[in-house]
């Protein structure tokens, strides 16, 4: 009973990890489900951040209410700009990605985020390249790699794939979606708005990477970038959206597609994975990312009607592996930082170790000489002593001799 109450204990956070990328292939499903019964991508996506700030919030006034750091001004000029690229930017690029092409493109594009931050790294001088290394080739060729998986999966299709004997159209043509997608200039302004998201995340990552340094709250600037993007996509969905009905949400799958992406996704399963990376490391809850593709494009091939073709499915592929050789190779720089971090520490704690080893010697010479001195000491003082009593009685024994008279050298 014990091996097995370990075992599950052991699969949890991978069983974890599985929950999240269904829950986030979910709200893909979800997306073009809406967008194709013709609510606004801006609208939903306000919807969905307002929701995921009313979930973070209340968590970050729980867990932090305590040992919540000082918010200064420059946390919060950092937290808008992770509530824009991170939230409200970069949901209305992807989302709108997903409403002109479909969501297997969008779940695939995803995939090429670490490849794009590590291009923007390097750009911007925080990280560097190192061809020497087996790392710093891993990620080159991860990223060169992605980024021609991307261009496999989006000009190249091939001959068509059927898997399914069956197919459940939850897509009906009464939305704008079934027009755009045929259009080929809708198709590559949905191509621009998919790596633009990856480009907007990518940002986000270097962004939250310095505010997390500078507050250290998880909660707490989670509910900051949820809160700020969703005031800027609000401002942004009341600027652009003329309409007022697009604002209307009745018991259909608008209220559960907006509560089920900012609740559930937004708010529960980041806690869910700011656990995983907490029992696991970051790396660890990045390797399930391509899970999402593969249960979107199962997803979109039986339910939304998309087709599979032979050239996206190379290039997904493609996509999958660049992500895992630069996954790769930064697991290995960051095995070499810490190996570097490490051993002067050790170095350090032995010379310590060695000097304290040393001064107890000392100390234990000194009190061995403080006892030998105050022993000698004692034997003086003893001897002074005896010495005085003993003058002392001859003295009584004189006067003794004077006051009776008699001779004391014939008895002694």
């Amino acid at each position: 009973m014990r091996d097995i109450r370990n075992l599950v204990h052991g699969l949890k956070p991978a069983l974890m990890m599985l929950m999240v990328q269904i829950a986030f292939a979910s709200v893909n499903v979800l997306y073009k489900v809406a967008i194709n019964d013709g609510m606004s991508v801006r609208v939903l996506t306000a919807y969905r951040l307002i929701f995921g700030a009313a979930c973070t919030v209340p968590l970050a006034l729980i867990f932090e209410r305590k040992n919540r750091p000082k918010l200064t001004w420059r946390v919060i000029f950092m937290s808008f700009f992770c509530g824009l690229f991170g939230g409200s930017l970069f949901q209305n690029l992807y989302f709108e990605s997903l409403a002109l092409i479909s969501a297997t493109f969008a779940s695939a594009v995803y995939n090429l985020i670490p490849a794009v931050t590590f291009i923007l790294a390097v750009s911007c001088g925080f990280e560097k390249l190192n061809m020497r290394t087996s790392a710093g080739k891993a990620k080159v060729l991860g990223t060169i790699t992605g980024i021609g998986g991307a261009m496999m999966l989006t000009f190249l299709k091939g001959i068509e794939i059927n898997i399914w004997t069956f197919h459940i159209n939850l897509l009906h043509e009464k939305g704008p979606t079934g027009a755009l997608n045929g259009d080929s200039g809708s198709k590559l302004l949905g191509v621009f708005c998919g790596l633009g998201s990856c480009f907007c995340f990518a940002l986000w990552l270097i962004i939250q990477a310095k505010m997390s340094k500078e507050y250290p709250s998880q909660y707490s600037s989670t509910a900051l970038m949820s809160l700020m993007g969703a005031i800027q996509s609000t401002v942004f969905a009341l600027c652009v959206e003329k309409d007022w009905s697009q604002w209307r949400l009745g018991w259909n799958i608008r209220l559960l597609t907006a509560a089920y992406s900012g609740i559930v996704a937004s708010g529960i399963m980041i806690v869910v994975i700011a656990w995983c990376v907490r029992m696991r490391g970051p790396l660890y809850a990045s390797v399930f990312n391509p899970l999402m593709l593969v249960l979107v494009a199962i997803a979109g091939s039986l339910m939304l009607d998309e087709n599979l073709y032979l050239g996206s499915v190379i290039g997904a592929v493609l996509i999958v592996i660049g992500l895992y050789m630069v996954l790769w190779g930064k697991s290995k720089e960051i095995k070499r930082v810490t190996h570097l971090e490490i051993t002067p520490e050790f170095q350090e704690i032995e010379v310590v170790v060695a000097s304290n080893a040393v001064d107890h010697d000392k100390g234990n010479c000194n009190n061995n000489n403080s006892h030998t001195n105050s022993g000698s000491n004692s034997v003086d003082k003893d001897d002074d002593n005896s010495s005085k009593s003993e003058h002392k009685v001859q003295d009584t024994e004189n006067k003794g001799k004077e006051e009776m008279g008699s001779s004391e050298i014939s008895k002694a």
